[in-house]
């Protein structure tokens, strides 16, 4: 059987090592990627670190890829081999992106548009996906907003809130905000990435170094052109889900991305994320998705984050968590290229 290099988690809490492994066959409906770009997550390291959503060791990680069409399995249409793709991997050991071939569901793939490389395109699926099922897919999964893509909906004249504008997830949800057509998109993140969050849609930034988290909500309202119903939490701490209820009216909303977070039942209604399209419950809003990503990145409504590139592929992986576990990383995606393992 055709052999390739993947990173894999040999065990739970164990090291990541780089591997020969089968290359995976594409069944039907899917597609097999060679692999050209693999973005890092939070979720990799706390994945080693706290042994959860894994269900089968060795496992291999990764859930956002680029690269190109090598094979297409049956029933597969509107690909052919060569095409430059990006995926969203899942926690299934053939759809791992940290690998140079992965297997990924053709209704949950998108061409890469002409506007980005495939390292850009590498960053976009999973922060993309977590912005966009949190803000847009129906309740109770998701806030609402605007579960069909429609161009014509709006939130003109409303303001929303980010804590943690500044993180991957958090760049996308300043920009999903945009999409609506809110007025006011607060941002609590470093000020050194202000310009940058402006350029994406923030229209204020509030500087989390210099403002404390308990005095975020009094802040905000003062600069809101009106009541508060949605905010984000994209750091996912206590502290910032209590200054995103703080923020919100009664009946508002917080999408937050702790798995932890609990409603607290006071007529502010906190939800948690789940931002993978693989994710049973999101199939079908998740085909949806697929269908809008690539031309909204192509028309520029949607752009990927900054790209720092690792050095050596696969095997520069593990020092990219470790300085993303030491939180020596900011407003940047990194992003390793599997075809340049040694």
């Amino acid at each position: 059987m055709p052999q390739q290099k993947a990173v894999i988690l040999e065990k739970a809490k164990g090291p990541f090592v780089v591997a020969d492994v089968p290359i995976p066959k594409p069944g039907p409906d899917q597609l097999l990627i060679k692999v050209q770009a693999a973005a890092l997550n939070p979720v990799d390291w706390k994945i080693q670190a706290w042994d959860f959503l894994i269900q089968e060791y060795p496992a291999i990680l990764g859930s956002d890829l680029a690269g190109d069409v090598e094979e297409i399995g049956d029933g597969v249409e509107g690909f052919s081999k060569g095409d430059k793709v990006f995926a969203q991997g899942y926690f299934v050991k053939e759809l791992g992106g940290f690998q140079q071939y992965a297997v990924i569901s053709a209704d949950l793939t998108g061409k890469i548009p002409s506007n980005i490389d495939y390292a850009q395109a590498a960053t976009i699926p999973l922060g993309f996906n977590t912005a966009a099922i949190g803000l847009l897919r129906a309740q109770p999964e998701g806030a609402g907003l605007n579960p069909t893509f429609d161009p014509n909906v709006s939130y003109a004249g409303q303001p929303a809130l980010v804590v943690g504008g500044g993180t991957s997830v958090g760049q996308y949800v300043i920009q999903v905000f945009k999409l609506l057509g809110y007025s006011t998109i607060i941002a609590y993140a470093s000020a050194r990435h202000t310009d940058y969050l402006k350029s994406l849609g923030a229209t204020h930034v509030i500087d989390r170094r210099e403002v404390p988290i308990g005095s975020l909500a009094e802040m905000a309202k003062k600069i809101a052109e009106g009541p508060f119903k949605i905010a984000y939490n994209a750091v996912g701490d206590n502290d910032s889900r209590a200054a995103c209820l703080d923020t919100i009216v009664e009946g508002g909303q917080v999408a937050d991305v702790d798995p932890e977070a609990k409603d607290p039942g006071n007529g502010k209604r906190v939800f948690t994320i789940v931002g993978n399209s693989h994710y049973p419950p999101h199939r079908e809003f998740g085909r949806v998705l697929w269908k809008n990503l690539p031309r909204l990145v192509q028309d520029g409504a949607i752009l990927p984050n900054r790209v720092e590139k690792l050095p050596h592929g696969l095997a520069g992986i593990d020092e990219g968590l470790q300085r993303m576990k030491a939180d020596k990383i900011s407003g940047i995606k990194l992003v390793a290229l599997p075809q340049e393992t040694p």
